[in-house]
């Protein structure tokens, strides 16, 4: 090789080195002025994925390529199959039969995006214990299961009445983003130097996350409960208890004792890798711990006023149509 072939030869291999190099270089992710990992903006926190596993998949914390391919196209299908118009000659409802909350269903796009990390398809968000699926106690009572069990009737009044259907407190769990239901799973996140700010669209609630070492513990159960985050390297850490119990609902069961630590990491920029862990030693045997990621919205697209009317008149409903069977008795 002569003198001319071996310099280039150098200078080929310097810039695939170089491009090497470039590649391999870790992600940075923005800054906000305060120098924090920047995730401000509007996100979507839902998942077609179970927040449970279930039963029938034991210990499968994944799905093959295959099967997620095949879990999609069911819930395309299912999709689809509810915008058509209902057949005249169907039966009518069992009599008895529970109304549930159908009608929203039907008005929803039915999400198909599973929850997908580290290349794989998870079977549920759940992912410790092992088997995907809540360790509830045997002798676990939330606080409405303690008053039907203490002799009130489940329509005695509206203090007994799930807080989700009296329109109070957050819905969708205890706080944002902790559960997707099947509408609504943005929010949008603001940050300050010493505050961090999650608006979800579910209820049009906002936590506000304190960044001091201070708790700001006001004495009396929140919402939301008292939350106190820091950063811990890229990752903010939020540590959340005092809540209240009425929040308990049949997909996130809770009482005045969930302890909830939360981590949110920016991986690139539109998506954050979110997990938590969550214990209740009311109702759970061990500590919880769920998996998965939140998406960036697309440019333009924003949080909209969530308003919620069904307590206004659904409540009084039911409970005058309790009153009349109990008249009836």
């Amino acid at each position: 090789m002569n003198v001319t072939a071996n310099r280039l030869f150098a200078i080929s291999l310097a810039v695939v080195v170089t491009a090497a190099s470039i590649a391999a270089e870790p992600w940075t992710p923005p800054r906000t002025p305060h120098g924090q990992p920047d995730m401000q903006g509007v996100w979507f926190y839902g998942s077609s994925t179970a927040f449970e596993r279930a039963e029938a998949l034991g210990n499968q914390k994944s799905y093959t390529a295959a099967e997620a391919e095949q879990v999609m196209q069911s819930l395309i299908a299912a999709d689809t199959e509810k915008s058509q118009p209902l057949s005249a000659d169907r039966d009518a409802p069992e009599p008895g039969a529970r109304i549930a909350q159908e009608a929203d269903d039907n008005f929803s796009t039915m999400r198909t995006n599973l929850t997908k990390i580290d290349g794989q398809y998870r079977t549920s968000q759940v992912v410790k214990p092992e088997n995907g699926r809540l360790p509830r106690k045997e002798s676990g009572m939330d606080i409405f299961q303690k008053w039907l069990a203490a002799g009130h009737g489940q329509f005695d009044g509206p203090e007994i009445r799930p807080a989700s259907e009296r329109c109070v407190g957050p819905n969708g769990g205890p706080m944002a983003p902790l559960i997707g239901w099947f509408y609504n799973a943005n929010m949008q996140i603001v940050q300050t130097s010493d505050y961090v700010m999650i608006l979800a669209e579910m209820n049009h609630d906002a936590r506000i996350i304190s960044l001091s070492d201070e708790s700001r513990d006001s004495g009396f159960a929140q919402w939301m409960g008292n939350s106190v985050g820091y950063w811990e390297g890229e990752t903010l850490v939020v540590n959340t208890a005092n809540f209240r119990p009425e929040q308990s609902w049949f997909a996130f069961p809770m009482s005045d004792q969930l302890r909830v630590t939360e981590r949110f990491t920016l991986i690139d920029d539109n998506e954050i890798f979110y997990s938590y862990t969550f214990t209740d030693t009311e109702l759970f045997t061990e500590p919880v711990t769920v998996e998965k990621n939140i998406t960036r919205r697309a440019a333009g697209e924003q949080v909209f006023e969530y308003a919620c009317h069904e307590g206004n008149y659904s409540t009084p409903s039911i409970l005058a149509g309790a009153r009349v069977q109990e008249r009836g008795k």
